[in-house]
């Protein structure tokens, strides 16, 4: 019978995670894991416990710690074990080291010595264990402590040795990535162009992570190993490394993609650099899309983005538009959605590649998925142009109309306001837009789009053409008078329908009076808030001075309603309109004369109409007026708080003087 080998562990510890398994409440798990506290106190007080039974009671404390309790004193058991010359118990001290403690804490210091020795160590176990080690509790301050045994193992005759070492220096860069401390004088990237070079394709690709790191910092710095890159890509996508690097028939994937990535990295705004790339990656992205299987259409998407973040390449962009096409008629999400990634990537390069498969785009909006709609909408919105901004805004507002989350809905009532706003074809369309944007948008429209539109409506078409702006008006009014029937509108698509009809009531059907009636069910029959309530009165007071005539009973309650509320704007608003139903026709047009909301207000900053009474008031024997800067040397005017506190005396941040001990009186007989 052969011998059993590895970790073997008592029953008591058998028992204890049988016990935790079939737990059926915190309480009893806690109760469990209180008892087992006091037994492992016990046991590391016992002076026969050796090191085959340490590595049982450094896991038993590793449960604890996992399970949320307090752990604390056996910290230092851990890492007293690490010393151990049982590699057994070496391996499990050294992770339940790194479990319980991290750089920071002050008990790494007694264990530095030990991972020292143990980085020189024959036994490539051991060295891989301290390696491990070292990437989790090496602080930036001990780094110097381990740096030279660690290059010295980059030269180790074991593939898996020299793989852990480049990982360290790895996180020896992240520690210290300017070079101002421990790795000052270490040519580290030295090290790592070195073993780029490494014959051993894992060394290599840990190398391609650390680099990768590196030149997302300064890409400028690595762009003279583009020949390198290209040359390890080329062979690579040759099947010239070992066969167990492979996956599902595709030579060294992963490496295909870090490689891929680097390319982008360094190639990106550098025409030289992407010249000597194209070949391959081009070569890289029809390879892959022979494959047809998951990994081949992940080297087709890292290839078509590292097509688009190069220098743009023509052919290039031309064949990866034409894969990626696939991607949106497939029946999978995950391509669908790599799909319209690419090409809003590639709408920044050129629109012409994402305007041919415009449709198979739209059809996408169609897809259950909302992750996969969010994206398409992105799409579409870099997609739009004069000649396709209706149907596209007409998709987005479909998308709208079902959408029910409010960040997605202020999101898409944003680009459908953009788009308007830059492709609109005429006036009326960007009009019947935003009302549709509006409505569906509910309190996620902001006050500025209302004012937006407010504008545009006031100022017409732009063309002169009076008769085509009054049209227009009539025609928005009867659309808003129909859309006060609905049970539900939000307050700024009511603000926006309150003030059209009160500037362009007139133009109704109805005349002004069969608009005040429609505003009176509208103050009646709704729970309006006060900022509404007052674009309502302001309406009513513009209807009544352009010959709306006496209020319905219904608006006439409002109004005195109004006027008894708390809230002092309402209740001027009320009080205006009722002194301007008691005046005459002709002061109601001074005071509010018809479509007078886009003239221009010429405002005379001395105030000259006030002449006569000021010169009225002088020869009644009233003072003149004497300027500010004359009564403050007078001393008539106090200076602003500012000016006090700039004047007072700074606070006194100097130190009380030390006090001195008292002497002692002499006394006298």
């Amino acid at each position: 019978m052969a011998k059993k080998t590895g970790l073997t562990f008592s029953r008591e510890f058998d028992s204890l995670i049988r016990a935790i398994g079939e737990c059926k409440s915190k309480a009893e798990e806690d109760a469990i894991i209180a008892r087992e506290v006091d037994v492992l106190k016990a046991r590391l007080k016992d002076p026969r416990v050796d090191e085959r039974h340490t590595k049982e009671v450094l896991v038993r404390l590793i449960y604890v710690e996992m399970l949320g309790h307090e752990a604390s004193w056996g910290h230092v058991t851990a890492l007293r074990a690490c010393s151990s010359k049982l590699l057994i118990t070496k391996k499990v001290a050294y992770l339940a080291s790194t479990l319980f403690l991290d750089s920071s804490s002050d008990l790494i210091v007694l264990i530095v010595n030990t991972i020292t020795r143990d980085l020189t160590d024959d036994n490539m176990l051991v060295v891989c264990t301290a390696l491990n080690a070292v990437t989790k509790l090496i602080s930036a301050d001990l780094i110097t402590a381990v740096l030279a045994p660690v290059i010295q193992l980059l030269g180790h005759p074991r593939d898996l040795v020299r793989k852990k070492a480049v990982a360290v220096l790895h996180r020896f860069e992240q520690l210290d990535p300017l070079h101002e401390g421990p790795l000052a004088g270490a040519d580290v990237d030295a090290h790592l162009r070195r073993m780029l070079c490494d014959k051993e394709p894992s060394v290599m690709c840990a190398v391609l992570c650390a680099l990768g790191e590196l030149a997302s910092r300064d890409a400028r710095t690595y762009r003279n190993l583009v020949p390198s890159f290209v040359s390890i890509l080329k062979q690579v996508t040759e099947g010239k490394l070992p066969k167990a690097f492979d996956y599902h028939k595709v030579p060294a994937p992963f490496i295909q993609i870090k490689l891929l990535r680097l390319l982008a990295i360094v190639g990106a705004g550098d025409v030289s650099a992407s010249e000597n790339m194209y070949g391959v990656v081009g070569g890289v992205l029809q390879r892959a899309a022979l494959h047809g299987n998951t990994i081949g259409n992940a080297i087709v998407y890292e290839a078509a983005r590292t097509i688009t973040t190069i220098h743009p390449n023509a052919n290039l962009l031309q064949s990866a538009a034409e894969i990626i096409a696939t991607f949106l008629r497939a029946a999978s999400h995950n391509l669908k959605y790599t799909g319209i990634d690419v090409l809003a990537r590639m709408v920044r390069i050129n629109p012409k590649y994402a305007a041919e498969h415009q449709i198979a785009v739209i059809d996408c909006l169609e897809d259950r998925d909302d992750t996969l709609k969010k994206k398409t909408l992105e799409l579409l919105y870099k997609m739009a142009k004069p000649n396709n901004v209706e149907v596209i805004v007409d998709k987005m507002v479909e998308y709208l109309r079902a959408v029910t989350d409010d960040v997605a809905k202020a999101d898409v009532v944003q680009r459908i306001s953009d788009l308007a706003e830059r492709y609109a074809p005429d006036t009326f369309w960007f009009i019947e837009t935003m009302n549709k944007v509006f409505e569906l948008g509910g309190d996620n429209v902001p006050a500025a789009m209302a004012a937006n539109l407010t504008r545009l409506i006031a100022e017409g078409g732009g063309e002169g053409d009076v008769a085509a702006d009054r049209a227009m008006r009539a025609d928005i009014v009867a659309s808003y008078l129909d859309l006060l029937a609905h049970p539900k509108l939000s307050d700024v698509l009511l603000t926006v329908i309150l003030w059209v009809l009160g500037e362009y009531g007139a133009l109704a059907d109805v005349g002004p009076g069969g608009v005040l009636g429609a505003l009176g069910r509208l103050a009646e029959g709704g729970a309006l808030s006060d900022h509404v309530r007052g674009y309502l009165l302001t309406a009513m007071a513009k209807l009544v001075a352009q010959g709306g005539g006496a209020l319905p009973p219904v608006a006439e309650q409002a109004v005195e309603d109004a006027a008894a509320s708390r809230n002092t704007d309402l209740q001027q608003r009320a009080l205006e309109l009722q002194a301007l139903l008691r005046a005459g026709p002709a002061d109601r047009q001074a005071v509010l004369p018809p479509d007078a909301s886009a003239e221009d207000i010429d405002i005379e900053a001395s105030l000259p109409f006030l002449d006569g009474f000021v010169a009225c008031a002088l020869q009644s024997g009233a003072a003149p007026y004497i300027p500010e800067s004359e009564r403050r040397q007078l001393g008539v005017v106090r200076g602003s708080h500012q000016d006090e506190a700039a004047a007072a005396k700074p606070i006194n941040f100097k130190a009380y003087q030390r006090p001195q001990l008292p002497t002692a009186r002499p006394q006298h007989p």
